[in-house]
């Protein structure tokens, strides 16, 4: 990444905005069940602990709530995704030392079932990252190091 506002693709825009209504739903459930702060001290200890619990759930929660919302703020500034250089967001087509070919989309978190879904911070995504079309790239691998050509680059 650039240290800069990064772009936001469609695709980790929507990853992220569930995420957001996952979360604001259980912190409301854990508000619930949070007393609502009065000097009553007729609970015993067990049930202090799991109020102090709850506490924490709800900072950890409200922390991490913050953190979504500020990517989605900065990737709106950050504006759309690059077409001359790959970045985070770009679709990119690699080809590889064996001959094949493949599209992969550079995303800051990776989906469980989506095999295109390359993040920026893995050997092949940060070797991808300010590339343009035509350069070649090496990254490491379980079986050694290996290269790639940037055959072509998109947006989402």
């Amino acid at each position: 990444m650039t240290g800069g506002p990064e772009p936001i693709s469609a695709v980790a825009r929507a990853a992220i905005e569930r995420e957001l209504s996952d979360l604001r739903t259980e912190r409301d459930a854990v508000l619930v069940t949070l007393r609502g702060g009065g000097d009553d001290q007729t609970g015993d200890r067990a049930d202090q602990a799991d109020e102090l619990e709850r506490g924490t759930e709800l900072d950890r929660l409200d922390r991490r709530i913050a953190e979504l919302e500020s990517r989605l703020r900065e990737g709106a500034v950050a504006g759309p995704v690059r077409t001359d250089e790959v970045g985070v967001g770009s679709s990119v087509t690699v080809r590889f030392s064996d001959g094949t070919e493949s599209t992969v989309q550079i995303g800051e978190v990776a989906e469980v079932h989506d095999p295109t879904m390359v993040t920026s911070d893995s050997p092949l995504g940060r070797a991808l990252l300010g590339r343009r079309a035509g350069e070649t790239v090496t990254y490491d691998t379980p079986g050694g190091r290996e290269n790639a050509v940037v055959v072509s680059i998109g947006g989402e």
